[in-house]
């Protein structure tokens, strides 16, 4: 029998958080300062990008409904792990619907290990909208770092008709090199 689908999270504003994790979380979860330029600062600059998976897939539900296009929609998914030091601090799930992507200019299949989100900070067009967070499902993680519950944030950045929705998944080995 094969294991079912996880159950979508509910993706939650700030302001709609019925129990807030602790200030130091909300800290790096509710920041819109580019989360590349933090953790740079805080791994001293042995901040690197890691490209576990990219191409075209179908979106996720939560995915089409942050993006506005049909369920079932495809997009291009880029999945890396953003490290510091050499360690897997977050987990990152980029993603753009194909049509909104194609003629858009934006060219995700060069990026490598290069930070997406330090290409949307740079790039003034973008605009990003509300951040939103979840307890993450651990069957969307990739099997190394699969673990329930783990605090993620999201938000979609916009320029015209181009709409990318970054989602950041803050890794257990993160919280204690955080708090230092």
């Amino acid at each position: 029998m094969l294991p079912s689908a996880p159950q979508t999270p509910a993706w939650l504003t700030r302001d709609q958080l019925s129990d807030p994790p602790s200030a130091s979380v909300c800290d790096w979860l509710f920041d819109d300062r580019s989360l590349t330029r933090r953790l740079t600062d805080l791994s001293a600059d042995g901040f690197s990008v890691t490209p576990l998976r990219e191409g075209w897939l179908a979106l996720r539900d939560d995915e089409c409904a942050a993006l506005d296009v049909p369920s079932g929609s495809t997009g291009w998914v880029r999945e890396v792990y953003l490290r510091g030091n050499g360690q897997p601090w977050v987990f990152a799930r980029s993603v753009v619907a194909r049509q909104a992507l194609q003629g858009s200019g934006l060219d995700l299949q060069q990026l490598g290990s290069r930070s997406l989100g330090e290409l949307l900070f740079s790039d003034r067009a973008f605009a990003r909208g509300e951040l939103q967070v979840c307890r993450y499902p651990g069957a969307w993680l990739p099997a190394e770092a699969a673990q329930g519950g783990l605090w993620a944030r999201r938000s979609c950045f916009r320029r015209e008709q181009l709409a990318v929705l970054v989602a950041e998944v803050f890794l257990p080995v993160f919280w204690p090199v955080a708090s230092r």
